[in-house]
């Protein structure tokens, strides 16, 4: 399948671009309804309510490492089929636990499948772009997860509110049905093989060194995000503004993607400095106006910063680190990438809430921002290492 006209929006990408969108409409879903699930039918503490979201994380990074070996096993095909098959599966059998140690064991098998599917989706959707608009092309790709990250927790605790946990859970399992059906019709990616047939297991089975310096700047980026993701209702609770928190969101999203379009595009004919620096900016600025917030229109003008600056880098980083390496190791680029990302939210989550305790939460929104700060530089440095080795292959 040849994909040389330039055209994005190609019926296997917009597939591939839906089943992005179910995988993570279910997964945020739970994200947001499985702690009060908890706690409502299995009467668990706090804590309790934190292990289902915990473990699932902890599941989804082991398996990153093995998801390009196995991507690259199976092939694009297979690992996507069998994945959100299976992720199906997972979801389905919310239906029928009734015990809280059962739950756990789901939530680290489901996390499995969730790790294998987001992976192959980015490698197969990166293979369905035209090159000369990568940056653009991923930018809609990540549109999917953007979509996903409101419709799905604002779909989950308005449904709750009116239908059982059980009904909601066999809901949600019947959208990944709907996903592997899609899985079904996608063809295999032209080009694709398996190149490494040694039994011989080696250090990049398991990464992409070449994706690793930008999977770096993705750490501390996701590691600054954590603080939203975690903190920001318990935040707006804190000033008084939990009744506009959801209105953050909305906002935050809105500004994402409004701005995805203008972002790709310069992405693709200016080169990543032009959308990075003034992204990071943008999200560092934001993080300074959160952590001052006393009324609502701060806190929507914060959230409209944040998604603008934030909402951009993802899909940048992520086209970068695929084009670190030849076509056949994208899955372990992707893999790579998610590792680090991954890694940032879990140690960011743990370590900014330990901050929070200590000095509140303007100093840990202040931090988050010092972090900021620091990946510029970083970006920085990458960049200029990498453009001095091209340079020295050139003069060679």
């Amino acid at each position: 399948m040849k994909h040389t006209s330039g055209n994005i929006w190609t019926k296997p990408f917009m597939m591939a671009l839906s089943i992005n969108f179910f995988v993570f409409l279910v997964f945020y879903s739970l994200l947001t309804v499985l702690p009060v699930y908890v706690m409502d039918e299995f009467g668990g503490s706090g804590a309790e309510a934190g292990m289902v979201t915990t473990i699932f994380l902890i599941s989804a990074i082991i398996i990153r490492p093995f998801s390009g070996k196995i991507i690259e096993a199976w092939g694009k095909k297979k690992s996507l089929v069998v994945s959100v098959f299976l992720f199906g599966v997972s979801a389905f059998l919310y239906y029928f636990i009734r015990d809280f140690s059962w739950l756990l064991g789901l939530r680290f098998f489901h996390g499995i499948w969730f790790s294998i599917a987001s992976t192959v989706l980015v490698s197969i959707a990166a293979d369905l772009i035209p090159q000369k608009r990568k940056g653009e092309g991923l930018g809609y790709f990540a549109m999917s997860m953007n979509l996903a990250v409101v419709a799905g927790p604002f779909l989950a605790l308005a449904l709750i509110r009116f239908i059982p946990y059980d009904i909601l859970f066999l809901g949600l399992a019947v959208t990944i049905v709907v996903a592997f059906v899609f899985s079904l019709w996608i063809k295999p990616v032209e080009g694709e093989s398996i190149v490494n047939t040694s039994k011989r297991f080696s250090w990049n089975d398991l990464i992409e060194v070449r994706a690793v310096p930008i999977a770096v700047v993705g750490f501390l980026t996701a590691f600054a995000y954590s603080g939203i993701m975690s903190f920001i209702s318990i935040y707006a609770k804190e000033i008084g503004l939990f009744e506009s928190v959801s209105y953050f969101f909305v906002v935050f999203a809105a500004a994402m993607l409004l701005s995805r379009p203008y972002t790709g595009r310069l992405f693709d004919r200016r080169g990543p400095d032009s959308v990075i620096y003034p992204s990071l900016a943008i999200f560092l600025i934001g993080l300074i106006i959160l952590s001052i917030t006393q009324s609502s229109a701060v806190l929507l003008l914060a959230g409209g910063l944040i998604g603008l600056g934030y909402g951009a880098l993802l899909p940048c980083f992520q086209t970068m680190a695929i084009g670190s390496a030849p076509r056949e190791r994208t899955g372990h680029s992707t893999a790579t990438f998610f590792i680090f990302y991954d890694l940032g939210i879990a140690i960011g989550s743990v370590v900014l809430g330990m901050i929070a305790a200590g000095i509140g939460f303007t100093g840990l929104y202040l931090f988050s921002g010092g972090m900021v700060l620091i990946t510029i530089f970083v970006y920085r440095y990458v960049t200029r290492q990498k453009r001095g080795q091209h340079v020295e292959v050139l003069e060679g």
